[in-house]
């Protein structure tokens, strides 16, 4: 898919109440970012394909509690052969739904985007949580929540679990409390699949290519403070100076707390005595 339409695509998104971005629609233009000779079409075939073989796992399960669980475990997992990639786990095609679909393996947050994709096409009250450290999705049944780990098979994840795993991300004192039940919205999975990348492209010292992953989020994020921070840090760094500034401003713009308008404050006055 040509750059220019990704970019107009990846806008389109920015003006859209976020209950109404498409996750996984998005998470294939963010991408093919990364591979823009690569058509869209077999990738969205092929979602296509894996919202009616949930749909007809689900009508030949049994009633159970658990029956939409089972069905998106047995599709994606057992029948597609989805699987968390614990031996290449940093790797960058991880954090690339297209390459996680090539490839059958990927992030918790890639791997739970899908489950997310066909339950919602079957009307279905699924969602990602903002836990810590390690993607989950949540799935409502009537009476019935369950919530469940798509790098790990689907298996569910009991409250004993989730404390667990909490601490193995937090350390011993963190204690399970209500925000790390918090739904994750469609940006902010999108944003914390696409830090992924960010993350080990800086760690590679990839600076440049840090960059350009903080402004790919900003086409469908322009409101998010954070990203135009980055962005004038990692422009700064590059001597970008302009292209800093302007990203300063913009975060300047968008921050409330007095305190931390001040320090952006301090940032633009020293850019601009830099400029001159």
């Amino acid at each position: 898919m040509p750059e220019s339409e990704t970019r107009d695509a990846l806008r389109r998104f920015a003006g859209m109440p976020d209950d109404q971005v498409n996750l996984a629609e998005a998470a294939l233009l963010l991408g093919s970012r990364t591979r823009p000779g690569v058509s869209l079409s077999r990738y969205r075939n092929h979602l296509a394909e894996l919202v009616t073989a949930v749909s007809q796992a689900y009508d030949s399960l049994p009633e159970s509690v658990s029956r939409k669980r089972d069905a998106l475990a047995s599709v994606i997992h057992d029948e597609f052969d989805y699987t968390g990639d614990r031996q290449s786990y940093d790797d960058l095609q991880n954090t690339n739904l297209m390459q996680v679909i090539d490839r059958r393996k990927g992030l918790p947050i890639a791997l739970g985007i899908l489950h997310i994709h066909c339950g919602r096409a079957l009307g279905w009250d699924i969602c990602g949580l903002n836990f810590p450290g390690h993607f989950l999705v949540r799935l409502d049944d009537g009476a019935t929540r369950t919530i469940f780990d798509p790098f790990n098979n689907g298996v569910g994840v009991s409250v004993a679990e989730l404390r667990d795993l909490l601490k193995s991300t937090l350390g011993e004192d963190a204690e399970l409390t209500p925000a790390h039940y918090a739904i994750a919205g469609n940006r902010d999975i999108l944003i914390r699949l696409h830090n992924n990348r960010k993350i080990r492209l800086l760690k590679s010292n990839q600076i440049a290519d840090g960059l350009t992953t903080v402004e790919d989020m900003l086409l469908f994020a322009p409101g998010e403070a954070a990203l135009w921070h980055e962005a004038g840090v990692l422009n700064t760094h590059l001597e970008n100076l302009r292209a800093a500034l302007i990203a300063f401003d913009h975060c300047h713009d968008l921050t409330p707390d007095p305190g931390d308008r001040a320090r952006i404050g301090s940032l633009i006055a020293d850019i601009r005595g830099r400029l001159n």
